[in-house]
């Protein structure tokens, strides 16, 4: 009888042969449960050389001041409410909570101005409670924040600034307090969810994590998912994911798209696009009109004044570009180099492009970002 460590080894060998043009199990696919988990909080950060929060703008900075200073017994005279605190920034704090991460491991924040303060540089984050979306305290932070910009201003009015001085990190700024169950270890089985949908990618993970320990381990959910069986022994199941997270996977060709950005002409091709059959012609008409007026002089003796005649010229100007004939399988590749021979800008391609996926000529899903 072939028992757990002898089916390990032998995956391990049978690992080892594989091709190596496929990609990594765990870089096309994560286990259903281990995941990252946001948490968020609010607090101050204090210290700040004159550059806090305006307190008069920003009255919630003042009442969370307060609030702190009355859990260490000290109260408030009333009517402070136009105290300026040019040191004190209220600010909003978040993280992400790390799959298997345990009370007392460190987690990296980031910290970011919630009000109208200048910059947090120099400032330190006091004790901030950071929550879960069930409501539930999972992490506690403080320390001093790294901010990478810095703002400098003159007393003409000139103004500086570099990077975005209001946000910063704290490296290792909040400390776990409560583990966030996983459910790892429940059950007879797992799931492997693909990062990105594909029918013949979840088909090849079937295949070889069948052909590698056996008809009936692995079976496609659909095409976004795999369930695999796996060990009760949490010690067992760690080494059998380490084998499965090592496969090796020839994953499917992506469908073709092409990406536009079209606040800043970029554009992105993916693999296999293709144009059928098309002839295109891209040109541009341009209006000039420039205003030149004249002087008009009176005739002598006529006791006319001088007058300005306005006097305006337009011009229409029409670019004539050649026409674009492409046949048969035409490569996106191609149709680039052809436009660009005629220095054509990148609007001019994304217009090119938006016609021919109108007129079903481009091959490939067009999305526009």
């Amino acid at each position: 009888m072939i028992t757990f460590k002898q089916l390990i080894a032998a995956a391990l060998l049978f690992t080892a042969a594989l091709g190596a043009h496929a990609e990594r199990l765990k870089d096309i696919a994560s286990i259903s449960g281990v995941r990252t988990n946001q948490l968020i909080g609010y607090g101050l950060v204090v210290g700040l050389n004159g550059t806090g929060d305006q307190t008069t703008q920003t009255p919630f900075t003042l009442q969370t001041f307060n609030n702190m200073l009355s859990q260490f017994g000290i109260k408030v005279p009333a009517g402070s409410g136009t105290v300026q605190l040019k040191n004190v920034a209220a600010v909003a704090v978040y993280a992400d909570l790390p799959p298997f991460a345990k009370p007392g491991q460190q987690i990296d924040i980031t910290v970011s101005s919630i009000g109208n303060s200048k910059s947090l540089r120099g400032g330190s984050l006091l004790m901030t409670p950071m929550k879960g979306i069930d409501g539930n305290v999972y992490a506690v932070a403080q320390g001093n924040l790294v901010v990478g910009g810095f703002d400098a201003e003159g007393r003409d009015g000139s103004k500086i600034t570099v990077n975005v001085p209001s946000s910063g990190r704290i490296p290792g700024g909040a400390s776990v307090e409560r583990a966030v169950p996983s459910g790892f270890n429940q059950g007879n089985s797992l799931t492997l969810n693909l990062n990105r949908n594909d029918f013949t990618t979840a088909k090849r993970i079937v295949d070889k994590i069948n052909d590698m320990l056996g008809p009936g381990v692995a079976q496609a959910v659909d095409g976004g998912s795999v369930r695999v069986t796996a060990p009760l022994d949490p010690n067992q199941r760690v080494d059998y994911l380490s084998v499965l997270e090592n496969l090796e996977i020839d994953p499917g060709q992506t469908s073709a798209k092409v990406i536009i950005n079209s606040r800043t002409g970029t554009i992105v091709i993916g693999q296999n696009v293709k144009v059928s059959p098309a002839a295109v012609t891209h040109g541009s008409l341009t209006v000039t009109i420039t205003e030149d007026p004249v002087v008009s002089q009176p005739g002598a003796f006529s006791n006319g004044q001088t007058a300005v005649v306005p006097r305006s010229k337009i011009n229409a100007q029409q670019e004539m570009h050649p026409m674009f004939k492409f046949g048969p399988g035409t490569t996106l590749d191609e149709i680039v180099r052809a436009v660009n021979q005629v220095g054509a800008a990148p609007g001019d391609l994304m217009a090119i492009l938006e016609a021919l996926k109108q007129a079903g000529a481009l091959q490939a899903d067009l999305i526009v970002i």
